[in-house]
């Protein structure tokens, strides 16, 4: 299945992708598309609906996030060696991670945001697991029953916050609109291999990015499994497993950074496309 929300904020409503693309309304079997929902139990329920009874939905307007009620963004970093290169970074021994706050959440297509004073915001896009059944101290064997499904997602980082200002890396991730998820949630059934997936990220029409998840230095069962050691991981948790080269910290001959009026383009092969244009700082369009 491909699962989603659409419409304004505040005001989403939850649908399903049908197999000939078309979006079908799911308001008048449920309210909306809640984490607790993306266990096994409550994906057969959904799984027994047939599309075909669902009105169509002839415009969907804003495609929100896919699913409402996310405990967590756990992000992992430098899980790519080529991009750990690029970033002069060695190859971690163990998988990095760090946190965005859920704050940072917004629709596929939504604007992102430059924050007050920012010279260094990059793109990073990762393929996103979305966990489906309560996960703690899963075995790797395991790990990928916990899975719900896989989403794209826009890691956006402010560099200079993330590595010049002391601390952790979390002040740079964690800005409001940093974290752009969708179209759609693709439920694990319909992903063979989450480690053969094409990824992509195009700004202003040119590819920086064009990687596959095969290169990840650790794969998606291995990072469920690692991080539900250090903490529970439950049905709506959303994981990011590391962007492919081509970030602009890395671009040569020297970094290139997003500013107002960029338009960027990422995709995953089987997960959906997302669209967004860079916008100066401007509270109005994170509030509304």
């Amino acid at each position: 299945m491909k699962l989603l929300r659409h419409g304004p904020k505040g005001h989403e409503k939850p649908a399903l992708l049908d197999a000939q693309g078309r979006v079908r309304d799911l308001s008048g079997l449920i309210t909306d598309l809640r984490a607790d929902m993306l266990t096994p139990e409550g994906l057969a329920v959904l799984r027994a609906i047939d599309p075909a009874q669902l009105p169509i939905v002839a415009d969907p307007g804003r495609m929100a996030p896919p699913w409402s009620g996310m405990g967590k963004f756990v992000c992992v970093g430098l899980n790519y060696a080529d991009h750990a290169a690029e970033s002069n970074l060695p190859v971690p021994a163990e998988p990095v991670l760090f946190t965005k706050h859920t704050s940072t959440v917004v629709g596929c297509n939504d604007p992102v945001v430059l924050p007050q004073g920012s010279v260094k915001t990059d793109w990073e896009v990762e393929l996103g697991v979305v966990i489906g059944a309560k996960a703690r101290y899963v075995s790797e064997a395991d790990a990928l029953a916990h899975v719900a499904g896989y989403c794209v997602v826009n890691d956006v980082s402010e560099r200079e916050y993330q590595i010049e200002r002391g601390g952790t890396w979390d002040k740079g991730k964690g800005c409001d609109t940093f974290g752009p998820i969708g179209p759609w949630l693709v439920t694990a059934d319909e992903v063979a291999d989450p480690q053969q997936l094409r990824l992509w990220l195009e700004v202003n029409g040119h590819r920086h990015q064009d990687g596959s998840t095969r290169t990840m230095v650790f794969g998606v069962a291995h990072l469920v499994s690692y991080i539900s050691r250090f903490m529970t991981l439950y049905p709506g948790d959303l994981i990011t497993t590391g962007t492919p080269p081509g970030v602009g910290m890395g671009h040569k001959p020297q970094p290139l950074f997003l500013k107002p009026g960029d338009k960027m383009r990422l995709g995953i092969d089987g997960l959906g496309e997302q669209n967004q244009t860079v916008h100066a700082w401007d509270p109005a369009l994170i509030d509304n």
